[in-house]
């Protein structure tokens, strides 16, 4: 007995001190938001007040004192983050998880970016303001990595620190426009789809594309293998970082605001990860004032306000990228034919390095129009070589102007100098001033092809007619400034006519657009309440009609008791996704099974992607109405021909079985937050067990779903479960009546070290639709508890 309480009293003891000593290790590990610290490279003291969220509010005497402080701010809070970033387009994950992302770093090492850097650097002004300051964050940046704690997770994985240069910021600058193109994972799906199954099946697809639109209207002041497809989505899927998806903004003129001035909101959907997107920070100077959102290694903020305007952006999804086909030279492989005889393909060689693995290396062969795709894409089997086309990689590179541009303009005439300077991705990039003015600017370099040639499947590399033709004067793009109808707004919908005709893209289908404008128009005195409130909107404008429409093939009479309850509730269903909801969760059983039974015998292994796709919502409400469609008929099906309403009634039945087995009998506990979940996920959270639970955040309830305004995107699959791997990134709100009390929100907190208090501190407010405030009033922010004085170091 006496030895067993010894051992009781000895565990207890050890227990005790692993306690203290997982305690003193988290706080030494913890980032530095008070006291006295001395840095090199600023020449005056500058004092950064933490508010209660976290966000640094930088006061010094100039710019570049600032901008050195950022870099600095923004490492001891974000570094792993930024780590991660740089590696992307550089094709260098491997070298930190090993073999499992050698495909990833094969595929993302090919396209061009690195190159496309290091051109652009070469050709900077050195002397520009942005340049200046931009060397200036990567000096606090490097500082910290010189003086500050390495992150728990460069000890976990094993990787060392290294400095940050000019070009790593131009690598995250090439990531975030590939992530925003649609085309990489669309097009070589339309291809396959003309090719394998013919010309009818595409044209059911591609007509949609005119049809059920809600346009973002012009208004200018007088002055079966489809292996290619699915291996670039899976690619993008394996990414350790967020891919760039959305997003809503809309701005209020005075003349709908209850107090007449300007409100301002805008929420970027992007993949949810942590730390999230976001890194919040306020920048004073006695000459410039921003409130800023960064993204990792930029240093001049994407989104942000100050006293003066405010400004976001949403993606504009236009055709950037198209893929040509090349024609070898039959004598010479290293040779492909042009217009005026065979040219060289260039080469270039490129070596991954793996963690505890041999070196691996690759050769990619680039053409006039980009890269050939053959050789970066394991288990391609088109012998054609397949050309990716790049206006990223293919135009001069301005995006670091661009970017400081939008965060120093002096006027709505200025901002927009700076945004038509955007070539890619393309941007709707919306703002609004305390001068009243609302405008919104469709930011890219459009361009004209041949009348009559479709970029949305493969173009004729050989023979010079599938060229581009022109590129557009920025003034013929679609926007609107201070329009007749008091507001612009953005949800990644069709952008008005170019040139006499609806520009091609990859849009969101009408859903949230309609569902903005319904709720613009009906209110002429808009406060910052109700736009909070707006913002937060669950209901969708569509998948109501949508529902009524699959019903309508659906015969009653040979439903039971239970699947005629189930279709009451959907047949009364408004649209609305809230957690008590029933209507949500038959509904996407149900289009689930309805998709399943209606392309799953032609797409193959191509269906998953489809039915996860924009293509897909955008065909939707077409295919549903259409008495006679080439897809109804099930093709594995030798002795019958089905119809639209046998595939309908086959569907309802199976979805409403397959509800019965998952959730109950009782179809009223089938309610939405039974299968919808959400979970903020860390890099190395992703690994499960323990690392789950100590980096991930989650998982969580929460309300929404795809293509409403709060839009909690998931993937329809064959499980009955939906997990939201992307939503609003942020909410904004600024009020210039009362611009001091603006508000934001983000999914999780502001700093990605795991052992910071705001590692995670927003996350239930954000999943409430609730905001803190963006501090602007300086003796509001003056009161802060935690002060960090920087200091010049001698």
């Amino acid at each position: 007995m006496k030895l067993l309480v010894r051992s009781l009293r000895i565990l207890l003891i050890l227990a005790i001190l692993i306690f203290i000593c997982g305690w003193l290790y988290s706080k030494t590990y913890q980032p530095n938001y008070s006291g006295e610290l001395e840095i090199k490279n600023i020449s005056e003291e500058v004092t950064v007040y933490f508010d209660d969220i976290g966000v640094p509010h930088i006061n010094a005497q100039n710019q570049k004192d600032a901008y050195v402080a950022l870099g600095y701010l923004h490492a001891q809070d974000r570094l792993w983050q930024m780590e991660l970033m740089r590696r992307i387009a550089a094709g260098r994950l491997s070298e930190i998880f090993g073999k499992d992302l050698v495909r990833v770093d094969q595929f993302f090492g090919g396209l061009g970016i690195e190159e496309a850097a290091e051109k652009t650097i070469v050709s900077l002004d050195t002397t520009t303001e942005a340049y200046v300051l931009t060397q200036a964050y990567l000096d606090g940046v490097n500082q910290f990595i010189e003086e500050g704690k390495t992150p728990l997770e460069f000890t976990l994985v094993g990787v060392k620190k290294e400095k940050y240069t000019i070009k790593d910021i131009y690598n995250v600058f090439g990531y975030m426009s590939f992530s925003f193109a649609v085309a990489h994972k669309t097009d070589p799906l339309l291809t396959e789809i003309k090719e394998k199954l013919g010309g009818s099946y595409l044209k059911e697809l591609l007509s949609s594309y005119s049809e059920n639109l809600t346009i973002n209207r012009t208004s200018i002041p007088d002055k079966v293998d489809f292996v290619f497809s699915n291996a670039v989505s899976s690619i993008m899927d394996d990414l350790p970082v967020s891919p760039f998806i959305g997003s809503n903004s809309w701005v209020i003129a005075p003349e709908k605001t209850k107090n007449g001035k300007v409100i301002f909101a805008n929420d970027p959907h992007i993949e949810y990860s942590q730390p999230s997107v976001w890194y919040q920070n306020h920048i004073k100077t006695p000459d410039f004032e921003i409130y800023g959102f960064n993204i990792a290694l930029m240093p001049f903020p994407l989104l942000g306000h100050n006293r003066e305007y405010a400004y976001g952006l949403t993606m504009l999804a236009n055709d950037d990228l198209n893929f040509y086909v090349e024609e070898n030279n039959p004598a010479n492989s290293l040779e492909y034919k042009t217009p005026d005889g065979y040219n060289t393909y260039e080469l270039r060689d490129k070596t991954i390095h793996v963690k505890n693995e041999i070196d691996t290396s690759f050769q990619v062969k680039v053409s006039k129009h980009g890269p050939i795709m053959n050789g970066l894409i394991e288990h391609v089997i088109d012998e054609r070589p397949i050309a990716m086309n790049w206006i990223y990689t293919q135009l001069p590179n301005e995006m670091l102007e661009v970017s400081y541009g939008i965060s120093h303009s002096s006027s709505m005439n200025d901002f927009k100098s700076s945004v038509a300077r955007i070539h890619a991705p393309g941007l709707n990039v919306m703002y609004g001033d305390a001068e009243d003015n609302v405008a919104w600017f469709s930011s890219a370099r459009l361009y004209q092809l041949r009348d009559s040639l479709s970029s949305k499947t493969y173009l004729d590399g050989a023979s010079g007619n599938d060229e581009i033709i022109e590129y557009l004067p920025f003034e013929e793009n679609p926007q609107a400034i201070n329009p007749s109808w008091n507001y612009v707004y953005s949800a990644n919908n069709q952008v008005d006519s170019v040139r006499g005709k609806l520009y091609p893209g990859y849009y969101q289908p009408q859903d949230r657009a309609k569902r903005i404008l319904e709720l613009l128009d009906k209110n002429d005195h808009f406060t910052k309440e109700d736009v909070a409130e707006m913002i937060y909107d669950v209901k969708s404008s569509t998948v109501s009609e949508i529902s009524k429409g699959l019903l309508k093939s659906v015969d009653r009479s040979e439903l039971t008791a239970s699947e005629k309850k189930a279709f009451s509730i959907l047949e009364n269903w408004d649209g609305t996704y809230l957690k008590t909801s029933v209507g949500p969760t038959i509904y996407n059983r149900f289009l689930y099974d309805f998709l399943k039974a209606t392309y799953k015998d032609e797409l193959g292994d191509g269906f998953e992607l489809f039915i996860n796709s924009q293509l897909q919502d955008q065909v939707l409400p077409n295919q549903i109405n259409r008495n006679n469609s080439v897809w109804w008929d099930n093709i594995l099906t030798k002795d019958k021909i089905e119809t639209r309403n046998d595939v309908t009634q086959m569907s309802f039945k199976s979805s409403i079985s397959f509800l019965q087995n998952q959730l109950g009998e009782n179809i009223d506990d089938w309610t939405w937050n039974r299968v919808l979940s959400v979970e903020y996920e860390h890099a190395i959270g992703k690994a499960g067990g323990l690392l789950r639970k100590f980096f991930n955040v989650g998982p969580f309830e929460t309300i929404g779903g795809n293509e409403v305004i709060n839009n909690q995107i998931f993937k329809l699959d064959s499980t009955g479960y939906y997990k939201v791997n992307a939503g609003p990134s942020t909410r904004r709100i600024i009020d210039f009546s009362d611009v001091e009390n603006s508000l934001a929100i983000i999914p999780t907190g502001q700093s990605g070290n795991v052992f910071s208090e705001y590692y995670k501190d927003q996350t239930q407010k954000y999943l409430d639709g609730e905001f803190v405030k963006m501090r602007l009033n300086q003796s509001d922010i003056e009161s802060s508890e935690n002060v960090l004085i920087l200091k010049p170091k001698e």
